[in-house]
């Protein structure tokens, strides 16, 4: 017998650090808000929807959104608050469904397939959970249902803020068709450059091009682009992923020049990684070194052992040592970073995957 048709919802909080923001002081409602240091080195983690509207976004300089926005409102994140709102909407997801997959503190699959309450359906049911969250934690969010992970994402975006949208079946293929290739989840902006060199512009000629060009150009990624290109993706909602690592990272006020300073400027981040690993049970055995010198060039450095990295002390050395490779550099270094993965097979950690603060 044919499985039955899968009724996936993606929820996606509404710029959820500068709401939770703007919930707890009143006198930031209606203001342009990010939410950041708002230093020469600072970067905005999120924005408000009237910050937004002078095109400042997350990950961008403080610096520049500065600019873009002379009345924006720098507020520093709090994210003990943040997590323990993320989990007061966990536990509404819960009400619904166990199989609800995190993807971040802000927003989570959910599997909805033969959990539907009598007579209610996916889109029913979303709205209801999106009502739950607005009444219970004053915060709103948006969704996306449909039979696959892949849409129900897209589908997410459709409507915001607070509203859903939904991709049936039926429309899967056409909707997918007439995507532009810069709004596929997966296909970062490099991919999608190689893509347009090669007249690839939108889902329609993704297709066209046919699963053996698409994988003779883009490796195994080629496959997954010529499935979704036909509607095609099978990933089911996991409630327990598998964490690939655990990292920190800090973007530093003044640049720095010399190996003692960026050495120092380590330890902080590997207690941090440490700290996060031991209370997750987590044993990776490679340590991944990221430095961002001052012009932005970006570079990483890696070392694996053959077995898990037994301290903080230990990894907080590995991470030295790769930087002893790279500094000094007469650039200056604005950021560092440290991660550990290479986690074994019994490192299976549900929860928040995003540990860059």
């Amino acid at each position: 017998m044919d499985a039955p048709v899968r009724r996936i919802v993606h929820v996606d909080m509404d710029a959820f650090f500068a709401s939770v923001e703007q919930r707890d002081n009143p006198e930031l409602r209606g203001k342009p808000v990010a939410v950041g240091g708002a230093s020469k080195r600072g970067v905005v983690a999120a924005a408000s929807y009237e910050a937004r509207r002078f095109g400042v976004r997350s990950a961008m300089p403080s610096v520049t959104a500065a600019r873009r926005c002379p009345e924006l409102i720098f507020v520093r994140p709090r994210f003990e608050v943040y997590r323990a709102v993320s989990q007061q909407i966990r536990e509404i997801f819960a009400r619904y469904t166990a199989l609800i997959e995190p993807l971040s503190l802000d927003e989570a699959y959910l599997d909805l397939t033969d959990r539907l309450a009598p007579g209610m359906t996916a889109s029913a049911t979303a709205a209801e959970i999106r009502a739950a969250i607005l009444a219970e934690t004053g915060l709103t969010a948006s969704a996306g249902i449909s039979y696959c992970k892949f849409l129900a994402k897209i589908a997410s975006d459709q409507r915001k803020p607070n509203g859903q949208f939904v991709i049936p079946p039926e429309r899967g293929v056409d909707f997918i068709a007439a995507l532009p290739i810069d709004k596929f989840h997966g296909i970062g902006p490099a991919t999608a450059a190689r893509m347009r060199a090669l007249g690839i512009e939108t889902g329609a000629d993704l297709r066209a091009m046919g699963q053996v060009f698409l994988e003779a150009r883009f490796g195994k990624s080629g496959r997954w682009y010529w499935n979704i290109s036909q509607g095609i993706d099978n990933r089911a909602v996991s409630p327990d992923r598998v964490r690939k690592s655990i990292g920190a990272e800090t973007t530093y006020f003044d640049d720095l020049h010399d190996l003692a300073a960026g050495q120092e400027a380590l330890v902080p981040l590997a207690e941090k990684v440490w700290r996060h690993a031991e209370r997750l049970d987590a044993h990776g055995r490679t340590v991944t070194l990221k430095v961002k010198f001052a012009n932005f060039q970006q570079i990483t450095r890696a070392h694996s052992l053959n077995r898990p990295v037994s301290s903080g002390e230990e990894l907080c050395g590995i991470a030295q040592a790769l930087l002893a490779g790279v500094m000094p550099d007469q650039r200056g270094v604005r950021l560092l970073g440290v991660t550990l993965s290479g986690f074994g097979g019994r490192e299976t950690l549900p929860g928040q995957l995003d540990l860059f603060e």
